[in-house]
């Protein structure tokens, strides 16, 4: 079984979008990664199970969930080569850990070290403040507060830094803007 790669070197900040589906990950990356004027590192998960699914029609099964944190962790590491001062990230181990544990009630011991030994400045946790928006792959629209919990307590149980974005439209960016820049401060 191919490894999950040691994240690469990195001189500025690493930030990380986190939390449930349709929190809107990523149109917060964009944003900031447009603001920063640097790269950032897309979803690997998504590209990976939205090709499964137009494949065969089925949804993630934990077989998936090692080759997503390499394919995420390949990702990252090659976005670190070309980015400014700031690494913006759409997801991150953490996220396929949670999800993990959330589907499948366990996680792949390689996975929990690969988020035991993931570094990042700071983890911005969306909260489920905005509306749920229905794709091939997202399945929780009743349980978002519920899945809101369970990726807060997993930033807590590997001791990640952390700040919760809520807001909606540019009030969102604007408090995102505000948590990284308070971390530069």
């Amino acid at each position: 079984m191919e490894k999950i790669p040691q994240q690469t070197e990195f001189s500025g900040l690493k930030i990380v979008l986190y939390g449930p589906e349709s929190t809107g990950k990523s149109t917060l990356t964009r944003q900031l990664t447009d603001h920063f004027k640097t790269v950032k590192v897309d979803e690997y998960a998504r590209e990976y199970l939205q090709e499964k699914f137009d494949r065969t029609g089925k949804i993630c099964t934990y077989e998936d969930l090692i080759p997503i944190t390499i394919g995420q962790r390949i990702t990252e590491n090659e976005a670190a080569q070309n980015a400014t001062d700031y690494l913006i990230c759409d997801t991150d181990a953490l996220e396929t850990y949670v999800y993990s544990i959330a589907y499948f009630d366990k996680a792949p011991e390689e996975l929990k070290t690969a988020v035991s030994k993931s570094e990042y400045d700071l983890y911005l946790l969306l909260d489920v403040d905005i509306p749920w928006v229905a794709d091939d792959l997202r399945d929780k629209p009743e349980d978002r507060k519920g899945m809101f919990q369970r990726f807060e307590q997993g930033l807590q149980d590997f001791d990640k830094k952390y700040v919760t974005i809520s807001g909606t439209g540019e009030d969102r960016f604007k408090n995102a803007l505000a948590a990284i820049e308070n971390i530069t401060n």
